[in-house]
Parts: structure tokens; C-alpha cells; sequence
């Protein structure tokens, strides 16, 4: 049985996590104002917080624009979870066989509340290349990865995530809930979700969920300019990426993971 006790949040604490995570999030950095604005909270609340994070080193501010960055002290904790072999090291050299055999980004994403959270991304070597980083946040809605991450979800839970609406990030972005939940269950069959510059202009991206008992607990996804797709290339990565899946699934399983490891939703 699920536990259904109420977390007791404290405040403080949640405040300086909101920060960390906001910054993440956008390597170019947020003013005072922003910050406040974001999270939010009032600026005179947050100053002593900002000021102490910057003292340990977890975020700095640029002395010319006034923003907040990530700093180095946040990036030797984020590390430490990965010096050993865990299982975004798995992930990550699965996702460099992945490169090597389609030439385009893998990028590896779960869900939070609504968002898309990427967590791991491994380049290729081509001249033009996708513009993205580890921390970064999407609405799942408008991405092949966010797609994936939602295919398991009803409808009334989707709607839940997204009480004022799917909002159009391009001329392409999906805003119908009927269309949207009309993809997702083609996914479920095909266990394929794709995008076609809905997210980014002239950008394609082709996913697939990761299960653990039966849950969408990840994603994978290869993602492309739109003038190196094609009908041929797009079904070699859907064919790599369902092999990939198959053997990361198999992994995830005789290590014993369970879907509650995956947990990043409210």
C-alpha cells in the first residue's frame, strides 16, 4: 500500500532548493528580481539567502548584469552522485553507443510535475548541433522526451498538470488536449514518440519510455536538425533506440531497481 502521509514541507529549506533548481535550469542566470519573480517570494526574504549561497560558493553573481549562476560548489555535489558506477554511468554509455551508431544527441529525461528535467546528454560530432543542457526544463507536451515521459497518463491527469492550457512554444506545439492524448496512445503502442520542430524550429527529436514494474519512469530520445531527417534515418533510430530500450529495461530489472527510484514528481 502507498504511503499517504503529508510531507511537512519546511519552507526555508524548500526556498534555497527552489533557487538551486531555477538556476539549473538556465546557465544564463536570473537577476534578484527574477528570482523572486520565479519562485515566488519576496525579494527582501531571499537577499540573505542569495548572499550565503554565494559565500559557499553554490551559485555566484556576475558582477556585470547583477544575475545568479549555478557556482562550483553545486557542481561537486551534483558530481559526487556520479564518481561511482551508478546507473546514470549505465545510461550515459549506453547513450554514447547510441551516438556512435546514429551520428545525432541522445539525451536522457524524466519527469517533473510537468516539465521535462533533462539528466544526462551525450553529444555527436557534427558542426551543428543541438543547444541544450544537463538541468534544463521543457513542457513535456511540446517534446518527443516529454511525450514518452507522459504516454502512461490519462487525460485528466495530464489536464491536471496543465490547468491553464498547452501553450504553443512553436507554430507546431501541440495545444489540443484531444490531439495530445490521441499521440500518447499511439505511443503506448508503439512505444515511439516524435516531434517535428514543436519545441524548436528546425529541430526533429524521435523517444521512447523506460519502464520499471510497468512504469514510465524515463526516457531516451536521438534528436536532429530537421534538414539531416529523413524516412530512412528516422526509422534507424527508432530501431536503435527500442534495442537500447529492451537492454536498459533488462539492466534497470536484474539490478533491482524499482520505479520509486525514479521518483522526481510532487
Amino acid at each position: 500500500m502507498a504511503d499517504t502521509k503529508q510531507v511537512q514541507i519546511h519552507r526555508p529549506t524548500a526556498r534555497v532548493l527552489d533557487i538551486l533548481e531555477l538556476l539549473a535550469a538556465n546557465s544564463e542566470g536570473f537577476t534578484l528580481s527574477e528570482i523572486a519573480e520565479n519562485i515566488h517570494a519576496a525579494k527582501g526574504t531571499l537577499f540573505p539567502v542569495l548572499r550565503t549561497l554565494c559565500h559557499r560558493k553554490f551559485i555566484l553573481q556576475d558582477s556585470m548584469t547583477g544575475k545568479y549562476r549555478i557556482g562550483i560548489s553545486a557542481f561537486c555535489v551534483g558530481e559526487s552522485y556520479t564518481n561511482n558506477r551508478t546507473v546514470i554511468q549505465f545510461f550515459r554509455e549506453e547513450m554514447t553507443l547510441i551516438v556512435e551508431e546514429v551520428g545525432e544527441i541522445c539525451q536522457l529525461g524524466i519527469l517533473d510535475k510537468g516539465d521535462v528535467l533533462y539528466i544526462a546528454k551525450v553529444d555527436n560530432q557534427e558542426a551543428i548541433r543541438l543547444i541544450s543542457h544537463v538541468g534544463k526544463r521543457i513542457p513535456a507536451y511540446c517534446t518527443a522526451l516529454g511525450k514518452a515521459l507522459l504516454s502512461d497518463c490519462t487525460i485528466e491527469e495530464i489536464k491536471k498538470l496543465y490547468p491553464y492550457g498547452l501553450k504553443a512554444l512553436t507554430e507546431r506545439t501541440i495545444t489540443s488536449f484531444v490531439r495530445l492524448e490521441k499521440e500518447l496512445h499511439e505511443i503506448r503502442n508503439t512505444q515511439i514518440a516524435t516531434e517535428n520542430e514543436e519545441c524548436s524550429n528546425y529541430l526533429t527529436c524521435i523517444a521512447t519510455p523506460l519502464h520499471v514494474d510497468k512504469k514510465t519512469v524515463a526516457a531516451l530520445s536521438v534528436s536532429t536538425p530537421s534538414f539531416r531527417m529523413n524516412s530512412k534515418k528516422a526509422e534507424v533510430i527508432k530501431n536503435v533506440l527500442l534495442y537500447e530500450k529492451k537492454k536498459i529495461e533488462s539492466y534497470l530489472s536484474s539490478e533491482h531497481f524499482n520505479s520509486d527510484d525514479f521518483i522526481f514528481m510532487d
